[in-house]
């Protein structure tokens, strides 16, 4: 699906990490270096023409934004650097500020590291308790085994709307409302959904949500932090200077802006905001939906084909989304990328951010083969054949 679209399939690569960063299409290249060729300016400071232009674009994507996710209002919509930092302000600028010795915070052993540290710093400093929530047989978190965590102590519910391992699909919608008849917050981390299933923030009461540009075909170095208007205003900014503030005197009096222009100090990744706004719309032009079904047909397709090889270990065949995660018999992950990389097939090699799954995953390390909508069948052809081959692995990579 529009491979023509990606440079860099050009050469001869299988690409399968799309979980760890995606491609990039030329029309979002083109926007970032249209901007740096003929508007370069600063945004919010110039009255100027090139300053102007600047202004409209970086300005029209938190529209582009807010459309994406079902927000109620542009202002809800603050750029970061990436989820990590988006999670990192939520948790540090909003809950540090809330939470109680005593209160209690859901995550699960499948979340990614950005959403786990945090909590367990806020564990240490406020002696919260962070909870584990149960993962069923699946090793899939399931709304039953949430509700059965819940105590009258939960203040917080923070989940991945699609696990980064195991690729499952958490249903957020009813999560969301099992928040709303709580008064629990739900933070979510969309980092791994946001380009490949849809979400709307106000239909699932989420109150905090990160992702990041560069997994849904935009740049790196930028991300967004959606939070609902009220939570936003009453959180704190981790970051002070120019561009924040209303005013600042002499004698330490100062005020500033309302959000979300308070969380943006000093100047943004302007070029990289513009071309998130390209990639949005290169992602619905297409259509979301379509995205997420031609995953699941080439991860069927996949599965098919290696739950029969005897060396492959498979884990995650029954999720809902287009992340495999394999092992071969007796063979260290990084040595099996290693030799996929002979075939000029990339996959992502480790623990994939997420060191507490092992214990129920019974296994540190897996190789994960992520799909996107620039693979084909004859990419995962590819990938069987070399599995296929793989009995001879060590005279391939030693």
């Amino acid at each position: 699906m529009n491979r023509e679209d990606f440079p860099v399939l050009n050469q001869d690569i299988v690409y399968f990490d799309n979980g760890a960063t995606t491609l990039k299409p030329k029309c979002v290249i083109e926007k970032m270096v249209d901007y740096y060729s003929n508007y370069t300016s600063n945004i919010h400071r110039g009255e100027y023409s090139l300053a102007i232009k600047t202004n409209k674009e970086y300005d029209g994507v938190r529209d582009i934004v807010k459309d994406f996710i079902g927000a109620s209002n542009s202002d809800e919509i603050v750029f970061t650097k990436g989820s990590t930092e988006a999670l990192n302000m939520i948790i540090f600028g909003f809950f540090k500020n809330i939470l109680k010795e005593g209160d209690e915070v859901l995550i699960n052993k499948g979340e990614h590291a950005s959403n786990v540290l945090p909590w367990f710093v806020l564990q240490k400093e406020l002696k919260i308790k962070v909870k584990n929530v149960i993962l069923d047989d699946n090793l899939e978190l399931t709304v039953d085994n949430i509700k059965k965590s819940i105590t009258n102590k939960t203040k917080v519910i923070a989940v991945s709307h699609i696990s980064n391992v195991v690729g499952d699909i958490r249903d957020v919608d009813n999560i969301g409302k099992l928040c709303q008849e709580k008064n629990i917050y739900l933070v979510v981390d969309a980092s791994q959904a946001v380009s490949h299933i849809p979400i709307n923030v106000v239909n699932s009461n989420i109150s905090f949500m990160a992702f990041s540009g560069h997994k849904m075909m935009g740049p790196t170095g930028v991300g967004v932090l959606y939070g609902k208007y009220d939570l936003l205003c009453k959180m704190k900014p981790l970051e002070y200077g120019g561009g924040m503030n209303q005013f600042f005197e002499e004698d330490g009096s100062f005020e500033l802006k309302n959000p979300p222009s308070k969380f943006e100090a000093g100047t943004p990744p302007i070029a990289e905001v513009i071309g998130l706004g390209e990639a949005i719309k290169y992602i619905e032009n297409i259509g979301v939906e379509n995205i997420h079904q031609y995953e699941l047909s080439l991860k069927k397709y996949l599965i098919e084909q290696i739950e029969n090889i005897d060396n492959v270990i498979l884990y995650n065949k029954n999720s809902k989304s287009g992340i495999v995660i394999f092992n071969l018999d007796h063979v260290f992950s990084q040595d099996t990328a290693v030799y996929l990389n002979h075939y000029n097939i990339c996959v992502r090699a480790g623990n994939h951010c997420t060191k507490m799954l092992k214990d129920d995953l019974k296994i540190k390390n897996t190789c994960r083969a992520s799909m996107y909508l620039y693979n084909t069948k004859e990419d995962v052809d590819r990938l069987v054949k070399a599995l296929k081959e793989s009995k001879d692995i060590f005279k391939v990579i030693l």
